[in-house]
Order: structure tokens, then C-alpha cells, then sequence
């Protein structure tokens, strides 16, 4: 039932979603019959081929019925056709998601592997020289652009140092700096997120309970405190999945990554309004499936919420 209502919930999202994918395509300039019959070899069509074409892809039609229409074609898989390469451009996301989802991976793991064991580092040394270090390089972090980031590294990593590509995909060099720029909001949040967490933990009884009985500072946090405070954790990882597929787009566009951020970039670039909609569309139904992911998760692990839900 949990699930079913989890997935009702979610439906007007998606409409909304699909409803924003289909008007960019009817208010962009230009008209879709035309590209069509250009991208078929007509450099000149005439009004009589344009709208024999319009009347073909049922754009004669009221907004209301091309609207379900396109609606219909999309859960069937279809998404249209790229002006620019003649492709199906739901082949053409498919083909760029690996790169992407790679690159999310990296940074996802790399904010993990740095943001939580800083986070608790700050914790166990609050009040210390090492926390107001570390609070102030989360801070730094969080409000620095990603693209000003790219900059930096690149010019003191490639540019001066010569240790790793700038652009390009294939080995694990090409993937470093673009996972640490795309990690590094993140990262910084884990970490200021996981301090938090940790030291309300740590102020609990059944902590001061556990150091009482003899336990050491690292069985206290590693064993009792830590898998209490990561739970607050997972939401936050998972939700900031959504924005690092969001925030890839410069990342990509930045060290030239094959991924659907650039796809979609250099379909804005050239008009290629299909690849457009099919962009929103697509990265609008992998955020609602990790937020749902992330609620399932979440009510698997902690406890009071199943209590919650099965005294209601």
C-alpha cells in the first residue's frame, strides 16, 4: 500500500512534467513540419509540403489532443525523432546514459568517501581548530560555483602539474576531476550534515549509557552512534542525486564528457527541440524514481516511521 501511495503521488508530478516537455516544443521557434521535411533532404520546402507534413505529424490538431498524443507515443517509448541526426531520441539518451550515470556514480561515491569521515572528524574534535577548519572549507565549498571549481583544478592539475586530462572519457583519469567538481557541493553538505547529526547523537543517554560501561571513543561512535546518524544521511545522498544528474550538464560541457548533460546542451545550441523535451522528460522520471527509492529506503531502515505508519 506504502508503495501504491508513493507512485499515486508521484503521477501529477510526472504529468506537470511531461505538460512543461510539450509546451517547450509548441512556443519554441520554428516550425517541427519544416525541420522534418529538411532533415529528409528538402532544403526549400514548400507551404503545400509543410503542411501536408503538419497534417501527417497530426499538428493540425488542438494542443489538448496533440498533447495526449505525445503523451501516449512517450509511454510507448517514443520521444521523437532528433532533427540534427535523424535518430530516435530516445536512442540517443539511451546511448549517452552510461557516461552519465558513471559520472554521477564517481561523484556520489568521491562525496561520500570525503564528506562523512570529515563530518565525523569534526564531531568527535568539536569546538576544536580541526572543526572550525573544516566547517569553514565545507562553507567554502557549498557556495562555490562548479564551473569556477573545474577552473581552478584544471589550471593546477593539468595545466601546471600535467597529472590528468582535462576532456575526454575512456579511463579512470578522465573521470577524476570531472567526479570531484560534480561531488564537491555534496561532499560538503555530508559533511556539515553528518557533524549535526553526530553531535546530537552523541548528547544522547544511551551514549553516555555505552561510555559508562567502558566503551571506547571509536566502539561509541563507530558501533552506536554513527548507524543512527546515517539515516538523516541517506535522504540527503539520495536526494542530491537528483542535482548532481542536474548539475552534470556544465560538468560535462566543461571536460567534454559524452554524457545526456552535453546531449542536451548542444541540442539548445542547435534547436533540436525533440532531443529537448525527451531531456526533460527523461531526467524528471529519474529524479521521481530516486526520491522514491530514497522514501523506501528510508522507511527500511528507520523503524519509527513503520511504527508511525502502522499506528495510523
Amino acid at each position: 500500500m506504502y508503495i501504491l501511495r508513493r507512485l499515486g503521488a508521484g503521477i501529477p508530478t510526472l504529468l506537470g512534467i511531461t505538460l512543461i516537455a510539450f509546451l517547450l516544443g509548441v512556443i519554441a521557434p520554428g516550425d517541427p513540419a519544416a525541420e522534418v521535411l529538411r532533415l529528409g533532404g528538402m532544403t526549400e520546402p514548400t507551404q503545400e509540403e509543410i503542411q501536408a507534413m503538419r497534417q501527417q505529424m497530426g499538428l493540425d490538431k488542438p494542443l489538448p489532443v496533440q498533447y495526449m498524443n505525445w503523451v501516449g507515443r512517450a509511454l510507448q517509448g517514443d520521444l521523437g525523432t532528433s532533427y540534427m541526426t535523424g535518430r530516435p531520441v530516445a536512442g540517443e539518451l539511451l546511448s549517452r546514459l552510461p557516461a552519465t550515470a558513471l559520472l554521477a556514480l564517481a561523484a556520489v561515491t568521491f562525496a561520500v568517501l570525503f564528506g562523512i569521515p570529515l563530518g565525523v572528524l569534526m564531531a568527535i574534535k568539536s569546538d576544536t581548530f580541526m572543526d572550525h577548519l573544516g566547517r569553514a572549507g565545507a562553507l567554502t565549498l557549498t557556495s562555490m560555483p562548479g564551473f569556477w571549481l573545474a577552473i581552478l583544478l584544471i589550471g593546477l592539475t593539468a595545466e601546471r602539474l600535467h597529472l590528468l586530462p582535462t576532456s575526454g572519457f575512456g579511463t579512470w583519469q578522465h573521470l577524476l576531476l570531472p567526479a570531484i567538481v560534480l561531488g564537491a557541493g555534496t561532499s560538503a553538505t555530508l559533511m556539515r550534515l553528518t557533524r549535526a547529526t553526530l553531535l546530537d547523537v552523541l548528547g544522547q543517554d544511551y551514549i553516555r549509557a555505552a561510555r559508562a560501561k567502558g566503551l571506547s571513543s571509536g566502539v561509541v561512535v563507530l558501533r552506536h552512534a554513527l548507524p543512527n546518524a546515517f539515516i538523516p544521511l541517506l535522504t540527503v545522498i539520495g536526494l542530491n542525486l537528483g542535482h548532481i544528474l542536474g548539475g552534470s550538464v556544465v560538468v560535462e560541457v566543461i571536460f567534454a564528457w559524452p554524457g545526456i548533460g552535453r546531449l542536451a546542451v548542444d541540442a539548445i545550441f542547435r534547436r533540436d527541440y525533440p532531443v529537448i523535451q525527451g531531456y526533460v522528460v527523461f531526467t524528471g522520471l529519474v529524479f521521481l524514481s530516486l526520491n522514491l527509492i530514497v522514501d523506501l529506503l528510508y522507511r527500511l531502515l528507520n523503524p519509527q516511521v513503520r511504527l508511525g505508519e502502522s499506528a495510523e
